[in-house]
C-alpha cells in the first residue's frame, strides 16, 4: 500500500502543472486527500470490517467533497483534479493511471445487487462533469469529453462526446487544414471547435466548406477550357490556391510569342 501511496502522491507532478512539491500536494489536493482515505477505507472493507470502513469513507466525503464507496476497486498512480462532485460508486473498478476531473460520476442504472458500476480501464482520462453509468466497460487509453452522458461500451482508444455519448470519428488532418484555410479567406472563424466535439452548426459548415473549395475548382476548371476554345473569361480570384490550381494557371495561359513577347490569341476550329 505504501508503494501505491508514493505513486499517487508523485503521479501529480506529470498531470497538474500548477503542483510545486510534495508537501503542497500533500496539504492542498483534496483529489490526493480523498485517495488516501480510500486506501485505507479499501483496505478495511476487504478485511470485512465495512462499518469502520464506510466511516473513514464518509469522513473522506465531508472533509474533500468526494465520494468514493470502500468498495471501489482503484489502480495505481489514480489523479483526481479539483475533485469537487465526483462520486464512484460500490462495484466500480479503475484501473492504472486513470484521472477524473471533478463532477464525474462513475454510477450505477439499476438498484439489483452484483456488479452495477462502470469498469474503467488503463490510461483512460474523464472530463468535468462527465457521467458513466451502469456495468460497461471504458476501454484503455479512451478519453470522454466534459459532460457526456456515457451508457454503452466504449472501445479502447476512443473518444466520446454528447447526450448520450457517441463515438467521434477524426478526420484527415489534409481536410482539417482545407477547411481552415478556407474558412479564414471568407472570413468564418471557427475557434474553440475541434473535431472531438461536433456541433450540427458546424457540421453543416464545414460541408458548406467543402462545397465550396470544390465549386472554387469546378470553375476554374470551366473557365481554363473556355480560354483553350478562344473565350476570354475573366478569372475569379479563387478561394484555395493549391499546387492544383497553380499548374491550372500555367497551363490556361495565353500563348506568348518568343520573339515580341506579345500574347496570341487562339481561335478556335
Amino acid at each position: 500500500m505504501l508503494s501505491k501511496i508514493k505513486e499517487d502522491i508523485y503521479c501529480v507532478f506529470d498531470r497538474d502543472p500548477a503542483s510545486r512539491n510534495v508537501f503542497e500536494i500533500l496539504t492542498t489536493y483534496p483529489g490526493t486527500h480523498a485517495l488516501l482515505m480510500h486506501r485505507w477505507a479499501h483496505f478495511l472493507w476487504e478485511k470485512k470490517l465495512k462499518l469502520l470502513a464506510r466511516a473513514f469513507s464518509y469522513i473522506g466525503r465531508w472533509f474533500t467533497g468526494i465520494e468514493i464507496h470502500p468498495g471501489a476497486t482503484i489502480g495505481r498512480r489514480f489523479f483526481i483534479d479539483h475533485g469537487t462532485g465526483v462520486v464512484i460508486g460500490e462495484t466500480a473498478e479503475i484501473g492504472d493511471d486513470v484521472t477524473l476531473y471533478h463532477g464525474v460520476t462513475l454510477g450505477g442504472t439499476s438498484w439489483q445487487k452484483g456488479k452495477r458500476h462502470p469498469t474503467v480501464l488503463d490510461n483512460v482520462v474523464v472530463g468535468a462533469g462527465a457521467k458513466i453509468l451502469g456495468p460497461i466497460t471504458v476501454g484503455a487509453d479512451a478519453r470522454i469529453g466534459s459532460n457526456a452522458v456515457v451508457l454503452k461500451d466504449v472501445p479502447p482508444g476512443a473518444t466520446m462526446v454528447g447526450i448520450p455519448a457517441r463515438e467521434v470519428t477524426r478526420k484527415t488532418s489534409a481536410v482539417e487544414d482545407q477547411r481552415r484555410a478556407t474558412a479564414n479567406k471568407i472570413g468564418f472563424d471557427a475557434y474553440g471547435v475541434s473535431v472531438d466535439m461536433p456541433d450540427p452548426m458546424v457540421e453543416a459548415m464545414n460541408k458548406l466548406l467543402d462545397h465550396v473549395h470544390k465549386t472554387d475548382r469546378q470553375v476554374e476548371e470551366m473557365r481554363c477550357a473556355l480560354r483553350k476554345l478562344g473565350e476570354h473569361v475573366e478569372s475569379v480570384q479563387p478561394l484555395e490556391l493549391d499546387e492544383w490550381m497553380e499548374q491550372c494557371k500555367k497551363d490556361c495561359a495565353e500563348p506568348v510569342d518568343e520573339a515580341t513577347g506579345a500574347k496570341v490569341a487562339v481561335t478556335s476550329n
